[in-house]
């Protein structure tokens, strides 16, 4: 039988009230190994408390052991680090993430992160030292940040100082440009000499002499992923210049290879949950992403792993506010999110009733959801008034998707007091 879209949602749609009425989501995931939470936005409080008690609720009933974030490694390891118990005791979770410092710093010091940083410290406590639950940051925009950690592990482990050498190669490259990578980015599109053969030197030299390094407290794991995050940051903002889309395939690549040596770090049959925005963990090929030749985490992972073995859970809006700037580095503001673009997803899910709700899509359904329909996302950067122009992307749901958690009326992140 054929079905309007509007009559899908009304069909198969779910409410979803309480924390209670995520269970059937639970149980669609079954035994999926990496579970992706989105979110229309870096700035909206709903989406992420809602991925927060998603979370707990696979750690406890369904054995995830780490969490993966849209976030930079160095800063999430002191999250990691507080979580196991390898911080200041007298630290807070606040303490730790003021280490998120440098904008947009609201995306993970804000109270919704604290209070699941409360919970994973103290649901860790109670088990061994081999069962902790870990946190974790896989995007590449630490290029300086990463390049210091290996210089400082190396200065102290590297007995051989042939790695060390290597490091502080790279660290000369790079020192030009005075810690700003859209200034490397300019010379590369006018030199031919880059920092990249440096860079590649370092990587895989680190990676044939891993088994000379100690492994105290993942220390193996930390030194492997800043080296991972230097090369590819290198690609990253080498190309920034060229395409967006090539930039932006390095970015999401780089954040698959972090998740799967996580994956890798923790064992083969590792759960891991990765909490990013939409337009990285929904599939590009069922979004006009695909004409434009780019990919996201979503796409390769699903590429990667057995269908069952990946479950990708999207959020949206009609309507509320949100945390954002109007520009990139400027301070942030709580912004209007106005009523969602007429005939878009976010639209028929608010005519079909203006209470929240839950799809989850199967083959029972699937085929009721493969129209091509305007999609909203909302980055770090947003401006209300041209919204309909420029944020939303047409996608496919029910091939873009396994689940869909939409949330009528949402309002702002509460950031914590650091400076943005």
């Amino acid at each position: 039988m054929n079905f309007t879209l509007e009559e899908a949602v009304e069909k198969y749609a779910l409410p979803f009230e309480s924390n209670d009425d995520l269970t059937p989501l639970i149980d669609a995931i079954g035994d999926a190994k990496i579970v992706l939470l989105g979110e229309a936005s870096h700035g909206t409080s709903e989406f992420y408390t809602v991925r927060a008690k998603l979370s707990k609720m696979l750690i406890e009933q369904k054995g995830f052991t780490a969490i993966a974030v849209e976030g930079d490694w160095p800063t999430c390891r002191h999250v990691n680090r507080y979580i196991k118990g390898h911080e200041d005791e007298t630290m807070t979770a606040r303490d730790v993430l003021k280490a998120f410092n440098r904008w947009p710093t609201w995306m993970w010091a804000n109270e919704e992160i604290a209070d699941l940083v409360d919970w994973l410290k103290s649901y860790n406590s109670l088990l061994g030292p081999t069962q902790k639950i870990g946190f974790y940051g896989i995007d590449l925009y630490s290029l300086w940040e990463s390049m210091e950690e290996i210089l400082y592990y190396l200065t102290r482990a590297d007995s051989l100082g042939v790695d060390l050498e290597l490091a502080k190669k790279v660290l000369t490259c790079f020192e030009p440009f005075n810690r700003l990578p859209e200034h490397y980015a300019i010379a590369t599109a006018h030199h031919s000499q880059t920092c990249a053969i440096e860079v590649g030197r370092l990587f895989s030299s680190i990676g044939a002499n891993e088994h000379l390094y100690p492994t105290d407290f993942e220390q193996s794991l930390n030194l492997k992923m800043n080296a991972l995050v230097t090369k590819n940051a290198e690609a990253y903002y080498r190309t920034s210049v060229q395409t967006d889309e090539i930039s932006w395939n390095i970015r999401d690549g780089h954040m698959v290879e972090a998740i799967n040596e996580v994956r890798k770090f923790y064992g083969e049959d590792t759960k891991i949950i990765v909490w990013e925005h939409n337009t990285h963990i929904g599939d590009a090929r069922a979004t006009a992403m695909k004409d434009e030749g780019m990919l996201n985490v979503g796409q390769l992972l699903r590429e990667q792993n057995k269908k069952e073995d990946v479950f990708a859970v999207g959020f949206g809006t009609h309507n509320g506010t949100v945390v954002a700037a109007n520009e990139w580095g400027v301070p942030f503001e709580k912004l209007e999110v106005p009523s969602a673009k007429k005939d878009s997803w976010e639209d028929v899910l608010h005519k079909t009733g203006t209470f929240n709700k839950l799809l989850i899509f199967n083959e029972e359904n699937r085929e009721h959801f493969t129209k091509s329909i305007d999609h909203r996302a909302i980055g770090v950067v947003y401006n209300p008034q041209f919204e309909a122009h420029q944020n939303y992307i047409p996608s496919i749901i029910g091939d873009r998707y396994d689940a869909f958690i939409f949330i009528n009326e949402t309002t702002a992140l509460q950031p914590l007091d650091t400076k943005q």
